[in-house]
């Protein structure tokens, strides 16, 4: 198995709109059409399926939820497949899926994060097809800041293209946009300085390696499984070591530690070169932040980890391709994430 990059995206190519976890609630509906109006201002088509309801915690049944998923991973008119947004248990679509058919089909791009992360992941690992964690449609509309891409950026790119991306400089601290009231919001509102963090001491950083990751919450739950086998990928796709990236979502530090603690365990970084880690506004504990949850948990690895990435849940968003080759470079001076389609 080698990684398989998705054809780059043309004008008139179509996107596929499913939501495998939660769908979208009939107020904030009207966001969701800004976001398809903008994926259409691209010259793409736009393919809104049937499991979008947003009434519940999942937009339809298990069955539904996979059925319309594998139709348009499957359909070789449809380019790319985004969801919504997350949502809490993409979880029960893992064994309805049918992996041998998606590793044999033409690779098409899947986007998304948070609860995405228990299907891009295990796609990329299982079918060597890679995939994007990045923003996903609701967040589309915003305007993206000097130094970071769009997912829309990154599945037009041709196959071999290096495309680096830099910290922001500023983030989100705390809320999120109305869009129930404003639904065509597109600036961010970044009310706080910030830069990467080297957690695991000083000096300067380089290190190199297939990309990796997604986000705790949800991964942990698949470690351990053949669905997250990440030291079978490193052997075939990257013997010199990954770059491994995780985030926290909203788990208070205490859960994030044990979380990291039982992935460390059953050998999701043990062919990290780096460890990567999103910025959060999770919750610390009084005895323990969500930086020393990461150390506490990662810190005997004994590589370098790099905190406060816009690769999280904490505005702006940093995609980043699941299979790509990765360079991270971290120095007072320089911070920077390369990726290259190859």
């Amino acid at each position: 198995m080698s990684v398989r990059y998705p054809r780059p995206l043309r004008p008139g190519d179509r996107v596929g709109v499913t939501a495998p976890s939660s769908g979208v609630a009939k107020e904030l509906r009207e966001r969701l059409n800004v976001a398809v109006r903008d994926v259409q201002a691209r010259g793409y088509e736009v393919v809104v399926g049937q499991c979008m309801d947003g009434s519940g915690h999942v937009s339809a049944s298990a069955a539904d939820r996979a059925s319309e998923l594998m139709s348009m991973l499957t359909d070789p008119t449809i380019k790319a497949v985004v969801p919504p947004w997350g949502g809490e248990t993409a979880i029960d679509l893992i064994p309805l899926l049918d992996w041998d058919r998606l590793r044999v089909a033409e690779p098409t791009w899947l986007v998304g994060f948070s609860d995405m992360s228990t299907l891009t992941t295990p796609l990329t690992l299982l079918t060597g097809t890679a995939t994007v964690h990045g923003n996903n449609l609701m967040d589309t509309p915003y305007r993206v800041p000097e130094g970071l891409l769009s997912w829309l950026d990154i599945v037009a790119a041709p196959p071999g293209h290096p495309f680096t991306q830099t910290p922001s400089g500023r983030h989100r601290s705390t809320g999120f946009d109305d869009w129930a009231a404003f639904p065509g919001v597109r600036e961010y509102t970044l009310d706080s300085p910030g830069s990467w963090t080297r957690l695991d001491g000083s000096g300067d950083v380089e290190a190199e390696g297939r990309l990796i990751g997604g986000c705790i919450e949800t991964l942990c739950n698949l470690a351990g499984t053949a669905y997250l086998d990440v030291s079978a990928f490193a052997r075939t796709e990257s013997p010199d070591g990954l770059l491994v990236y995780v985030e926290a979502a909203g788990d208070d530090a205490f859960t994030i530690c044990r979380n990291l603690h039982g992935m460390r365990l059953a050998g999701f970084f043990d062919r990290a070169n780096a460890i990567l880690v999103g910025r959060t506004s999770a919750p610390d504990n009084s005895f323990l932040s969500q930086h020393e949850a990461v150390l506490d948990a990662l810190g005997s690895l004994s590589v370098p980890i790099i905190a406060d990435m816009e690769c999280g849940h904490v505005p702006p968003y940093m995609p980043i391709v699941n299979g790509a080759y990765g360079r991270i470079v971290h120095s007072p001076s320089r911070s920077e994430l390369t990726q290259t389609l190859d």
